[in-house]
C-alpha cells in the first residue's frame, strides 16, 4: 500500500506496515514536501503512533531548515498522542502509544519552541494547539496573551485552547458573540466541555435555529447534553428524528450522554442525602 492508498483508507483498515511507510516518508528529506505533509497528518492517528514516529515528528518540528508547513503539521499531529498519554497515564505502558520519556520530551520541546518568538506565528500557534492537549501551567498565560492580542488568528488558537484548559469561562462566553465563525464554533465547544450554564440560552438558540450551519449545529447539540443534561432530551428530541443522519446521530448520542450524566448526578444526590441522614 502506498501513501495515497493510506490517505484514502480508514486507519482501522491499514496494513501492519503502515507505520513503517509513514516513518520512511517523514525522514526522507528527498521526498516531495506534499507527501511528507500527508504522512505527518496521517501519523496523528493514534492507531499507528509510537516512539519512533513521535520522535520523527518532533525532529521535524524542531528543525528550522524544514518547510514551515511541514513543521506546523508535525506539531499538530503530536497533539493526540499527548492527550492520550495525559489521560491514560503510564501505569500500563502497553495501553499508551508513546513512552513517558517521549511524552515529556515532546512537552519540553514544544514549550521551548513556543517561547522562541523567532519562530513563525503559524508554527507557534500550532505548537500551542498541540501542547494544550496535555495541559501545563505555562499554557494559561500563553492562552491569555493570545486571546488579548487582538490578532484574530491568535484569538482562534486561544479559544480552541480554552476547550482544553480550565479557567477561561468569561472569555469563552465573550467569544460566543464573535462574528468570526471559527471562533464562535470553538467557543460553543469550550462552553460544552466545561458545562458553562451561562452559555445555555445561546447554545439552545443555535439548536433551535434552522439556519444554523451544520458544523456549528453539531457542536451545539453536543454542548446541550453537557451543559444541562436534565433538559437535553426535551431540547433535542426533534433533532433526533432528523432526516439528516449525521444530525440525528449527534442528537441521539447527546441524549444518551446526558441521561448517563443525569444518572450519575442522581446517584451523587442520593449518596449526599444518605450521608446527611447518618449525620442527623
Amino acid at each position: 500500500m502506498d501513501l495515497k492508498s493510506l490517505f484514502e483508507t480508514p486507519p482501522w483498515d491499514w496494513p501492519e506496515d503502515a507505520g513503517t511507510l509513514l516513518l520512511r516518508t517523514l525522514v526522507d528529506k528527498q521526498a516531495h514536501e506534499a507527501d511528507r505533509i500527508i504522512a505527518a497528518e496521517l501519523v496523528g492517528d493514534s492507531a499507528v503512533m509510537n516512539d519512533d514516529l513521535a520522535n520523527a515528528l518532533l525532529a521535524i518540528v524542531g528543525n528550522g531548515d524544514e518547510p514551515e508547513q511541514l513543521r506546523a503539521k508535525a506539531a499538530i499531529s503530536l497533539g493526540p498522542a499527548l492527550e492520550e498519554a495525559d489521560l491514560d497515564g503510564f501505569d500500563d505502558p502497553d495501553d499508551v502509544a508513546i513512552t513517558e520519556e517521549t511524552f515529556h520530551n515532546i512537552q519540553d520541546l514544544l514549550h521551548k519552541l513556543y517561547l522562541d518568538e523567532t519562530n513563525s506565528k503559524e508554527l507557534r500557534r500550532r505548537i500551542l494547539e498541540a501542547a494544550v492537549r496535555a495541559p501545563q501551567d505555562w499554557q494559561t498565560e500563553a492562552i491569555r496573551a493570545a486571546y488579548s492580542s487582538g490578532d484574530e488568528e491568535w484569538m482562534l488558537t486561544a479559544v480552541f485552547a480554552m476547550g482544553q484548559v480550565r479557567g477561561f469561562d468569561d472569555q469563552t462566553l465573550e467569544s460566543l458573540k464573535s462574528s468570526d465563525p471559527e471562533i464562535h464554533y470553538e467557543a460553543v465547544n469550550a462552553a460544552g466541555v466545561w458545562e458553562l450554564d451561562a452559555a445555555w440560552p445561546h447554545v439552545v438558540a443555535l439548536v433551535k435555529d434552522p439556519s444554523t450551519p451544520k458544523d456549528l449545529l453539531l457542536v451545539a447539540i453536543k454542548a446541550v447534553g453537557y451543559i444541562r443534561p436534565q433538559e437535553a432530551e426535551e431540547t433535542l428530541v426533534d433533532l433526533a428524528d432528523s432526516r439528516d443522519e449525521e444530525i440525528s446521530e449527534a442528537a441521539t448520542e447527546a441524549i444518551a450522554t446526558a441521561q448517563a450524566m443525569s444518572g450519575e448526578e442522581d446517584d451523587e444526590d442520593e449518596e449526599e442525602a444518605d450521608a446527611g441522614k447518618w449525620v442527623n
